[in-house]
């Protein structure tokens, strides 16, 4: 798949080839739907446990007489009624992970540039240089592009000038090759690839 390469300034700078390996692989929705489910479980926190009764560090003498006391019967301290005592039916400890076949991972994250390729919602663009780092300038230079939610994936690190002038605009995101990631990918109404994010995603998968 041939794609023409653009500036920020909607520039045309020629032309790029995307592998078919890459860019032509037919997408699959369980597949993507795995991965995604994967990511986003993989970024839950896990379930932090309550003291229960047996676990509280408390006395375990028994509270008081059984009988003539004129009050309920108790046991111990630890009861979930006392201040201090163990929570009843507390939560456990649980971590929320699984794991997921490198493969499948693989697969997926070329199945979701696959069907941003093949939705005509890739944009090329030759750098993403931003002149002193400007936010003014970069607003008007997605505006001419047509890009209000895009990601952005640079090579092997994010161009400085243009992290700095896109922190403050709304639904732009940007990341390295390296972080490319199926869930920000398919939220994304268009994917934008520098020539270095494309031989590095290329690489990636072919080397």
């Amino acid at each position: 798949m041939k794609l023409s390469v653009q500036t920020l300034d909607a520039q045309t700078a020629g032309d790029v080839e995307l592998n078919d390996a890459v860019f032509g692989v037919a997408p699959r929705a369980d597949i993507l739907h795995r991965v995604v489910t994967w990511q986003l479980e993989k970024r839950r926190n896990p379930a932090s446990a309550t003291r229960e009764r047996s676990e509280v560090a408390r006395t375990g003498k028994k509270f008081g007489r059984q009988k003539g006391g004129g009050t309920a019967r108790h046991g111990d301290r630890r009861a979930p009624i006392f201040i201090g005592g163990g929570k009843a039916h507390g939560q456990r400890a649980r971590t929320f992970g699984h794991d997921l076949n490198k493969k499948i991972r693989a697969l997926g994250l070329r199945m979701a540039l696959s069907a941003k390729a093949q939705s005509g919602s890739i944009v090329v663009l030759d750098n993403l240089d931003v002149k002193d780092g400007k936010t003014r300038e970069l607003a008007a230079s997605l505006a001419k592009l047509n890009l209000t939610k895009a990601l952005f994936i640079d090579g092997d690190a994010v161009n400085i000038s243009f992290a700095k002038a896109s922190s403050n605009l709304v639904g732009v995101d940007v990341l390295p090759a390296v972080g490319a990631n199926v869930y920000d990918i398919l939220r994304a109404d268009s994917l934008v690839l520098t020539r270095a994010a494309i031989e590095k995603l290329e690489a990636r998968f072919n080397g």
